[in-house]
Formats: structure tokens, sequence, C-alpha cells
């Protein structure tokens, strides 16, 4: 994300907050709830330079759980998100929680926050990154250029050269490589870039992976927890809308079924992976559907309407976003009135 986009929304969702206009149209825009969407939770999160809209800090955690408790928030299952929708209920506003790709940080940070204030929490995984047949590309890309001042990669024009000096250049080669590798080439190709950066600067993905994600004992002891659900997030996180109907459909189909056969019990629900416009379309919720899930959770901005209890598998979040680690921004956010500027004027947000 740009300095100036961040700046940008910053700045309306503050103009937004003091002007007094959040509030006067919350009863309008603000829906019956919202689903919040986190990633890691851990004490280091303003150390993080790229991926840092992935990384907040337990102690803020807390402190919104609990300023959002004491202004009448509800928190809810991913069950009651799916029963209060499909009931029609719009007698109170509520909120759940959910956590993508089962890093071990929500299982020492994030679990004791929601035990100590009773919110039900549910973490979607990919087995594929459990078992390591796939690897968190992102956080590798992270670790190479964080760490290096050149980084070089092999293209069909020829080798390309990246400066990752300043933390400037490193947003740059971040974003280049993205686009490059989700755009320009395939899925499976990315994923083979990816693994050769790390032969060629020294980086041990397995060894993060296993570092950095829950193992299945860890889940195992999580899926104990009454307030959690272990929802799925396809097997190998791959963007679906670039793998043709069958891969895709296997990717849903196969991470329910494993993630079954490992903690006794057939998920529920589930998270596309990136979740964005480009990533889930028509097809992936009727693949979803076709995998037996109750609901699908999207990256998409947007709260819950009455009108989502017909559109269940393609639900819109809210992000508690490292880059707005302050309660007034997620209240804003909450409002609904952030909504239409991310939806080109829409408030409801489905695919």
């Amino acid at each position: 994300m740009s300095v100036i986009k961040t700046f940008m929304r910053k700045a309306f969702m503050n103009g937004a907050r003091y002007s007094g206009l959040s509030g006067l149209l919350d009863p309008v825009l603000g829906g019956v709830g919202a689903i919040l969407m986190l990633h890691h939770v851990h004490p280091r999160s303003d150390e993080v330079l790229l991926n840092r809209e992935l990384h907040v800090d337990p102690a803020f955690l807390a402190d919104l759980i609990e300023a959002l408790q004491e202004r009448g928030a509800r928190f809810v299952s991913m069950d009651e998100v799916a029963d209060r929708l499909k009931a029609g209920h719009t007698d109170e506003r509520f909120l759940a929680v959910s956590l993508d790709d089962g890093y071990r940080d929500n299982l020492h940070h994030a679990a004791p926050v929601f035990r100590q204030f009773g919110v039900p929490y549910a973490i979607h995984i990919a087995p594929g990154l459990t078992d390591g047949t796939s690897d968190l590309w992102w956080e590798l890309l992270q670790i190479i250029i964080e760490n290096n001042d050149t980084l070089t990669y092999g293209s069909p024009s020829g080798p390309v050269t990246l400066d990752c000096v300043t933390p400037a250049q490193k947003y740059k080669a971040f974003g280049h490589l993205v686009e490059y590798g989700s755009r320009v080439i395939e899925e499976d190709a990315m994923r083979e870039l990816v693994q050769s950066l790390c032969v060629t600067y020294g980086i041990d993905a397995d060894g993060h992976r296993r570092e950095a994600l829950l193992t299945w004992e860890e889940l195992r002891g999580l899926a104990d927890d009454p307030l959690a659900t272990i929802g799925a997030h396809t097997m190998n996180h791959y963007h679906l809308r670039r793998l043709e109907r069958d891969r895709a459909a296997d990717e849903i189909a196969r991470a329910a079924d494993v993630i079954g056969d490992k903690l006794g019990e057939r998920p529920r629900h589930m998270a596309y992976p990136y979740g964005n416009a480009v990533s889930v379309g028509p097809r992936e919720v009727e693949l979803a559907r076709e995998a037996g899930f109750t609901t699908a959770v999207t990256t998409r901005h947007g709260v819950l309407r009455p009108a989502h209890g017909d559109n269940l598998l393609a639900l819109p979040r809210i992000s508690v976003n490292g880059y707005y680690q302050r309660l007034r921004y997620v209240e804003t956010m909450l409002s609904g009135i952030t909504v239409p500027a991310a939806n080109c004027g829409r408030t409801f947000v489905t695919v």
C-alpha cells in the first residue's frame, strides 16, 4: 500500500469522524454487523515494513475489543453470523472475528485476548501451508527484500535487478514483484520464482514456514477451545481465478477434506485467498457452494447488510489493519461510511 494512499484514507476517516459525518450516517450505512479480518497478531507489529497491513499488536486488539464491547457490540461466531443473516435479524448489530493463514502468533497472542473478553473467533488455514507443500511466498519476498540492497530475478527478456536500499525502494521492489508474479506470469511460475529467489539469497523457506505457522497438533488444541472455529483457506492458498475450474474446485474441496480428516470435523466456513475482486468471482462462489461451505469471506471492504442472507458465500470484511491501529479508524470503518468510497459508490458488497 502506497504512503500516499494510506495518508489519504486516514485523512478521509479523520475528517468523517471529527466532522460527525460518520456518526450521522451510521444508522444508514452501518448495516447489521461486520466481520473483522486479521492475520498476524504480535507485539512487534510496528517494526514491520513490508506486509505491514497484515500485522497488529495484541495490546491494540485488546483495547479495540474492550472499547467495542463497552459501546454495546456483541461478538458472535461464524455459525451465528450465518444464522442471523439467514433469519433476517436486524434487532442488534453484531461482530465476528476471523484470522487468515493460521499463524502461530494467533495461538500465543490473539487467542488469550479472545479468551479474556469471551470473543468467538475463526482461524482459516490452508493445509498445504501447514504441511509444507506450499510457501508463504509474500513473506519470503519480504524477507529477501528487507535483507538485501539489490534483488535480481530472471525474466523471459533477461535478468532484472531491483534496488532495495531505501524503504521507498523496498516498497517499490515488493510491489513490482507482486505485480509481476500475480499478473504477468502464471501462478505456478510465480511460486517457482520465489523458490529460486530463496535458493539464491539463502532463505530457508521451509524453516520460516515451520516457525510462522501453527502445526496440526496446535490446531487440534485450538479446535477444543469452545470460542474457536477452524475454517478453510483452500488447500495451497492459490489465486483461484488463475486456475482452471477443476483445479480451483479441488483446491476448495480438498482443503475441507484434509481439515476434516486431521481435526475430526469438516469445516463449515472458508476464506478465499487474497479475496479481492480480481481473485474471487461468481465461479469461485459456486465452487464454495458445491464444496458444502456455509459461509465464505472475501477481503472486499464492507459491512454486513440484510441482503447478505442470500450471499453467505461472498461476505465482505473490515480489515483490522497494521496501518490503522487506532480505535477511531476501526469505528469509522464500522460506521459504513468508507464502504461506498472503496466500492465505486456501492453500499452492498458482494462479488
